[in-house]
């Protein structure tokens, strides 16, 4: 049987209380809309449809061509949105599951395990149902429905909250609002769904014309944080607490040692390498890639960066930046956009790196700055040293050479190329091309002067 999704992330969202749509605030590096579509993808066999609305381009650029997209122009409620699918699921799906775009905590296991419940269901003549459904029991209802059962316990129908009687808002049983349709069932029905009071359509109304029908309704129940829904900051909040500790136990769970899982954050789109040991206060961002037996931090930030293998990092931040294996930074540096660390570097306490390739070996002292270098293999670099890269207009590049020695304090004037084995002394402004292994020091740096003095020798001797 062919499954699809219907994820709806229409809505304005405004108990957040912000400019961006609420589909798209981040959860642990992922906007919600997108947690809601990769767990869509793992159980659908078509492609997830999307119901989109408030700045449904901001979705669409998001997502790209993985979904497809129905438009809800007017939010009239959960079942006028399923509406605006049927055009593209009808005769293709055979079973259809919605979701919702503001629960980035929902799992694909458990969203399987709803879809399992159906078919095995729907194999028995005695037992096949229109609908397949999600609930849950607690006290805070957070304004879901209320599940709604006969003596026998059998599901009879589902109240919104706002519909409740004082005996009815007392119900445990809870509705998040994730179903399992037959689908040619949804879509003969769908248009049965009354109108409510505000105007709206409402998709738990199918339940009751399911039962109406005499048709099975099923259920399931969640795991209490699965279907969480997001309607304010600090849902948000609490959502990104529990995404963060299944992140961090999915990466001690491989072979990552972390030493204080509280003071830790670790985005969803990190990977990391056995036997790396992770200290407290680190973030971890973005598209980060860090290898086998490294040290990162403690209070280190690292953000779309790449480490090798056995890196140390302390006290530093790193952005866009490389280091290769057995490279090493802190504490309190900084590697910023394009900096590029070779296999063995060592980069010192509060230095900062632009843009720049630091060759295999190469020691860059404390206090130093180095923006759109060429630094090769096995160089000092003395604490203080500056490249100079910007005249006010252009940016300009710094060459040094294998070997070469930078004295302490030099500024380095680009565009300017320094010799393999060349020496600046201490407090060189060097403002020349230096040819491979002389030594020039100076304001402005230049190579010393050498006088030959001549012995005289005495007259009749």
């Amino acid at each position: 049987m062919k499954v699809s999704t219907v994820v709806l992330a229409a809505g304005y969202g405004t108990r957040m209380k912000s400019d961006l749509p609420k589909m798209l605030h981040p959860v642990m590096g992922r906007p919600m809309i997108e947690w809601a579509a990769k767990t869509a993808q793992a159980v659908s066999q078509l492609p997830p449809v999307v119901v989109v609305g408030h700045r449904r381009e901001l979705i669409e650029q998001l997502l790209g061509d993985q979904v497809r997209y129905a438009v809800q122009p007017e939010m009239l409620g959960t079942g006028h949105a399923v509406m605006q699918a049927a055009t593209l699921l009808r005769d293709q799906a055979d079973v259809v599951l919605v979701t919702y775009g503001d629960m980035p905590l929902l799992r694909s296991d458990t969203l399987q395990k709803l879809l399992d419940l159906f078919l095995q269901l729907h194999a028995s003549e005695q037992a096949m149902p229109a609908i397949a459904m999600l609930t849950l029991a607690r006290d805070d209802a957070q304004g879901f429905g209320r599940i709604i059962r006969n003596e026998q316990g059998d599901i009879q129908g589902i109240v919104e909250e706002a519909d409740c009687t004082p005996a009815q808002k007392a119900i445990r049983e809870l509705n998040p609002g994730i179903y399992c349709f037959d689908g040619a069932w949804l879509w003969k029905n769908l248009a049965k769904i009354p109108i409510s009071a505000k105007g709206e359509y409402y998709l738990t109304d199918m339940v009751g014309i399911a039962v109406a029908q005499g048709r099975h309704v099923a259920t399931m129940f969640a795991p209490l944080e699965d279907v969480d829904g997001i309607n304010t900051r600090v849902h948000l909040a609490n959502a990104t607490a529990v995404m963060r500790q299944r992140i961090l136990e999915k990466h001690m769970l491989a072979g990552v040692t972390i030493v204080d899982p509280g003071t830790t954050y670790i985005e969803d789109t990190v990977t990391i390498g056995t036997d790396t040991t992770i200290l407290p206060g680190t973030l971890l961002q973005g598209s980060t890639q860090i290898g086998q037996h490294a040290q990162i931090g403690p209070h280190a930030q690292i953000v779309d960066c790449v480490l090798g293998d056995y890196c140390r990092v302390i006290y530093s931040v790193l952005e866009q930046a490389r280091m290769d294996a057995h490279s090493e930074i802190g504490p309190f540096g900084h590697l910023r956009k394009g900096a590029h660390l070779a296999e063995g570097v060592h980069m010192g306490n509060f230095g900062e790196v632009k843009n720049s390739y630091l060759g295999p070996g190469t020691k860059m002292g404390h206090f130093s700055y180095l923006g759109d270098a060429h630094v090769e293999g096995n160089v000092n670099i003395g604490a203080g040293t500056i490249t100079c890269n910007y005249d006010g207009a252009h940016k300009h590049k710094t060459q040094i050479g294998q070997g070469a020695f930078i004295g302490s304090d030099t500024l380095l004037v680009a565009p300017v190329t320094i010799g393999a084995g060349a020496t600046t002394g201490a407090g060189a402004v060097v403002t020349k091309d230096v040819p491979a292994g002389a030594l020039v020091y100076g304001v402005p740096a230049r190579a010393p002067h050498v006088v030959h003095s001549v012995s005289k020798i005495p007259e009749n001797e």
